[in-house]
């Protein structure tokens, strides 16, 4: 009795799959999957993978640079005073 059998969780999943529904269930457990991946990585690349980032310097340093023309305007605040 004190512990729960494949039924109870089974009711307990239907409940929970009609309350919350098929799609946002599946976007909750995409993003806890992204979460634990991007983790993983993290913690790989603290470890011991850093010789791997500094063989491609050319890659990390390219910027792309954009030339945006228009007109620079500015705008009057007014600030309350306290």
């Amino acid at each position: 009795m004190g512990s729960f059998s494949i039924w109870h969780w089974l009711v307990v999943l239907a409940i929970v799959v009609v309350i919350f529904g098929t799609k946002k269930l599946r976007n909750i457990g995409g993003d806890l999957g992204g979460a634990i991946k991007n983790f993983k990585e993290s913690m790989k690349s603290e470890s011991g993978d850093k010789p791997e980032e500094s063989a491609k310097p050319e890659e990390t340093k390219k910027i792309e640079s954009r030339v945006v023309e228009g007109k620079v305007t500015a705008r009057k605040t007014t600030r309350k005073k306290a």
